[in-house]
């Protein structure tokens, strides 16, 4: 076990005991020795975890501690690393430039001893394809899909026919090569995948359809299984 997890899992340990544990236990659990326990604690302390006790007599972890949210391990810093990547090289302008300053974000928060795994990661994203420009805002297709509010669209099918819908958006599909808005379509009474470059003009109502964005969302799963179990039946 890498050093970076053992002091994670000694946390865990900690929090999840109501009565002190001594550093033999923490040993034996962890496989090492008493002495790299020892260093481990002291580790731990120096970093201002609230760890109290000293050796022989056993350790606790104080109740209020809230662990911080960058005290991550070095496999949940490569994931989240690996998805900020995949979003600056594939994202909307507003979400790639954000999955940056992610990244940013991360390098500087994170302990000197995890930043190797953010500069010299040894995994990566392939490079983003390009992709055709959206024919309307995403950022604000995101605020009115958690709103819960109607969206006017003017979209053209594979053959240039536009048409004018007003769709509940559900939510927003990334791919390599397009970008995809899954609402449900009042005009066709039923949920449809309409492609971002492929929407001539959109409208953004403060009109609010009759649920809750939850339930929408919920709704759209069980039709995408539903249309799943069809094609393979």
């Amino acid at each position: 076990m890498r050093r970076a997890d053992r002091l994670f899992q000694i946390i865990q340990i900690l929090r999840r005991s109501r009565a002190p544990i001594t550093a033999e236990m923490l040993a034996q659990e962890l496989e090492i020795s008493t002495r790299s326990v020892y260093r481990d604690i002291a580790d731990l302390i120096g970093q201002r975890v609230p760890i109290c006790g000293e050796a022989g007599l056993g350790y606790v972890l104080a109740r209020d501690f809230d662990m911080p949210p960058l005290m991550l391990t070095p496999d949940e810093l490569e994931a989240a690393v690996l998805g900020a990547q995949w979003v600056a090289g594939r994202g909307d302008p507003v979400l790639a430039a954000a999955a940056r300053d992610l990244i940013a974000k991360i390098t500087t928060s994170v302990p000197e001893r995890l930043r190797p795994y953010i500069a010299e990661p040894a995994i990566g994203a392939p490079p983003g394809r390009n992709v055709a420009p959206d024919g309307l805002d995403l950022a604000r297709t995101r605020e009115w899909i958690r709103s819960g509010r109607k969206i006017r669209i003017a979209y053209q099918d594979e053959q240039a026919k536009e048409s004018q819908r007003v769709v509940w958006p559900v939510i927003i599909g990334y791919a390599d090569a397009v970008r995809l808005l899954a609402a449900w379509c009042e005009l066709r009474k039923d949920f449809r995948h309409f492609r971002t470059d492929r929407i001539a003009g959109a409208e953004f109502l403060d009109q609010r359809y009759d649920a809750r964005p939850a339930e929408l969302r919920s709704r759209w799963r069980k039709d995408l299984e539903t249309r799943r179990k069809a094609r393979s039946a």
